[in-house]
C-alpha cells in the first residue's frame, strides 16, 4: 500500500491495488482513482505438476523471425509414470512429432549459440551465423553434409562479415570434431550456394593483420605497452608489399616486439597462441626484416636494438 491524494476525501489517504481488475482505490472512501492500470512486472507462474516443485516460467520465449513457427505454443506435460495418463502421454508424443516444423533449425541455432559462446563472440555474430544457416537450409542443400562443419563455417563467415575475423584453427577448436579441411570445404560450399541464390558473390570482408593482434597479444599475456607497439607496427607493415597472410604477419610482428622487450616470448609460445607454424614465422621474418627499421616504433625500440635483434 502507498499514500496518495484523494480528490473525494480532500487529503492524503492510503491506496489499495485491486490486481484482478487493475484498479487503484482509496482505502477510506472507496473512490477508484485509476482504472485498468497495466502491471508491467514479470508474470512468473509455476506450471509444475507437483505443487512442491518450484518451476517458475514466463508465458513463452522470445519470438525468432528466422523460425516459421515462432509464436507462443502449448506444451503437453509428461505424465508422472501412471498408466492412467496414457492419453496425455500419447498426445505429448504426437505433439513432439508434429507440432514443430522448425525442430532442425532450433537444434542448429542452439549448436551455433554454444559454439559462439565458447569463442566469446558477440550476439550480432551469432545472429548473422543463424541467418546464413537459415538461407542455406532454405535451399534444401545441406542434407547429407557434416552439420558441425556447416555450423562452424557459418560462424567463420559471420565473423568475417562483422569485421571480427577468427582463424580456421580457432573455429576448429569448438567445431565438435570437424577438421580444418571439412570446415574449409563447408565454407566454400556455403559461399558458392549463397552466391547462386543471389546471383552475386558473397562478401566476406578483408582480413587485416591488426584484426588478430589484440587477441593474440592477450593470449600471450603481453603488457599494454608492448600491445600498443605491436598494433602500431602491424599498421605500418601494411604500407609494404609483404606477400604473407595477415595471420603470419601478425605472428612475426609479435615475435619482433616481444624480442625487443624484457618479457621475451619463445617461438613455440607464439606459434601456439597464433596458430601459425614455427617454420612459417621464420620465413615471414625474412620477408619482414628489410622493412624492420620503418615498421618498429621509434619510441619502443632504438636502432641499436634492431641491429642486435636475433632471427627466430
Amino acid at each position: 500500500m502507498s499514500d496518495a491524494y484523494c480528490t473525494d476525501c480532500k487529503k492524503e489517504t492510503e491506496l489499495v491495488f485491486d490486481h484482478s481488475a487493475g484498479d487503484t482505490l482509496c482505502s477510506e472512501c472507496g473512490l477508484v482513482l485509476e482504472s485498468h492500470s497495466i502491471d508491467e512486472t514479470s508474470e512468473w507462474r509455476t506450471f509444475a505438476n507437483e505443487s512442491s516443485n518450484s518451476d517458475p516460467n514466463r508465458v513463452g520465449g522470445p519470438t525468432n523471425p528466422l523460425l516459421a513457427d515462432s509464436a507462443l505454443t502449448t506444451v503437453i506435460a509428461k505424465p508422472n509414470g501412471s498408466s492412467r495418463d496414457f492419453l496425455s502421454s500419447s498426445l505429448g508424443r504426437w505433439q513432439n512429432r508434429n507440432s514443430n516444423s522448425d525442430r532442425g533449425l532450433i537444434q542448429a541455432f542452439k549448436t551455433i549459440a554454444t559454439m559462439s559462446e565458447r569463442l566469446g563472440l558477440v550476439a550480432t555474430i551469432k545472429d548473422r551465423a543463424n541467418e546464413i544457416y537459415k538461407r542455406l537450409e532454405d535451399q534444401k542443400s545441406s542434407r547429407g553434409r557434416n552439420q558441425d562443419a556447416l555450423y562452424a563455417a557459418c560462424l567463420y563467415i559471420a565473423c568475417r562479415q562483422e569485421d571480427k575475423p577468427r582463424t580456421i584453427k580457432e573455429i576448429c577448436v569448438i567445431a565438435n570434431g570437424a577438421t580444418k579441411k571439412e570446415i574449409g570445404r563447408a565454407k566454400d560450399y556455403i559461399v558458392k550456394t549463397l552466391g547462386l541464390e543471389t546471383g552475386q558473390s558473397v562478401e566476406l570482408g578483408t582480413i587485416h593483420a591488426g584484426d588478430f593482434m589484440r587477441r593474440f597479444c592477450s593470449n600471450l599475456g603481453m603488457s599494454n605497452h608492448a600491445v600498443k607497439a605491436a598494433q602500431e607496427a602491424v599498421q605500418k607493415s601494411e604500407e609494404f608489399d609483404i606477400r604473407r597472410s595477415p595471420i603470419s604477419i601478425a605472428a612475426v610482428v609479435i615475435y619482433i616486439i616481444t624480442q625487443l622487450s624484457d618479457d621475451k616470448k619463445t617461438l613455440k609460445d607464439i606459434s601456439t597462441a597464433t596458430g601459425v607454424a614455427e617454420g612459417t614465422i621464420r620465413n615471414s621474418y625474412k620477408d619482414l626484416y628489410p622493412h624492420l627499421s620503418k615498421i618498429a616504433p621509434s619510441w619502443y625500440a632504438k636502432e641499436e636494438d634492431l641491429k642486435n635483434l636475433s632471427s627466430p
